[in-house]
């Protein structure tokens, strides 16, 4: 039986940093409540973020307050081993898409986030040696068995994917890819054309190019700060951020950009990006700007 359509929440939450905040237990409750208050509720994983801790600390926070999860939508990845000590056998970080490890590792996230399904399972990078039918038969085992409700990918390229799908009774949904003013591949490359031609969803990871837009005096990045500070002027905003996000949804492919911060002020000037909207010159002199010059 087919799943119904899943509907992604506009702006995703990012837990890939949840170890590095330093909250305890209820801190974490208040950050996912304020998150589900802003009407973000697609909450991203990955199995190895922090070192495999991540998932068990947002566990420990849903586990306050379980009724939260009717509330939300949980994402996860999988198909990276890293070298832990949860993985006494692994003596090098690599790729494994295997159906064993894959359905190994959802069994782990469910433990872990205190959850009996997930909502969406994405794998976590493109593997060279990556049997698509043998990830096509985890796939269909894991919905048969109601533990996962639908499947994508992350940073795949068109043809990845494609192969993918090829195999696979589910319509894969989405593909999760980095989108930034400070790298731009996924606009040039195909990728986001791919989305827009399948209808998927795209989930943009890393909007902000992990904070060098703010800070970084390489030359592309002086460019960038310059431009979008004089743009979020013309918007009446003082934060760039807002203008970046909006400057990725502006993509007619639709990304859901992942915010990936614990400070509730920043998530909430984040998701008010959503009422800015630049025009085809504001957004093309980012572009410019990122790039170092004008159109062709």
């Amino acid at each position: 039986m087919q799943e119904p359509a899943l509907q992604l929440s506009q702006f995703i939450a990012g837990f890939w940093r949840t170890a590095d905040w330093g909250m305890n237990t209820q801190q974490r409750l208040a950050l996912i409540q304020g998150y589900l208050d802003l009407g973000v509720y697609s909450m991203d994983h990955a199995d190895i973020y922090g070192g495999y801790q991540c998932e068990q600390l947002f566990g420990e926070a849903l586990a306050l307050a379980p009724e939260l999860r009717e509330r939300m939508q949980l994402i996860s990845k999988c198909g990276i081993r890293l070298v832990n000590k949860h993985n006494p056998d692994v003596y090098l970080n690599h790729y494994d898409t295997t159906s064993e490890h894959i359905l190994s590792s959802v069994e782990n996230s469910l433990t872990r986030l205190k959850t009996d399904y997930l909502d969406l399972l994405l794998i976590h990078r493109p593997d060279p040696l990556m049997d698509a039918n043998a990830v096509a038969s985890a796939f269909t085992k894991l919905q048969r068995d109601g533990k996962v409700r639908h499947f994508g990918t992350s940073n795949f390229s068109p043809q990845q994917f494609d192969l993918l799908q090829s195999r696979c009774d589910q319509k894969l949904i989405c593909n999760q890819v980095e989108i930034s003013p400070s790298n731009m591949s996924t606009l040039h490359d195909g990728t986001l054309d791919h989305c827009q031609q399948h209808k998927l969803i795209p989930m943009a990871w890393s909007c902000l190019g992990g904070g060098n837009i703010f800070s970084a005096q390489d030359e592309q990045s002086v460019r960038l700060r310059s431009t979008l500070t004089r743009i979020a002027d013309e918007l009446g905003t003082d934060d760039i951020s807002q203008v970046i996000y909006a400057w990725v949804m502006a993509l007619p492919s639709k990304p859901h950009p992942i915010i990936g911060s614990g400070n509730i002020e920043r998530i909430t000037s984040a998701v008010n990006a959503s009422k800015l909207q630049l025009n085809c010159q504001q957004w093309f002199s980012i572009w410019q700007a990122s790039t170092g010059h004008g159109v062709p």
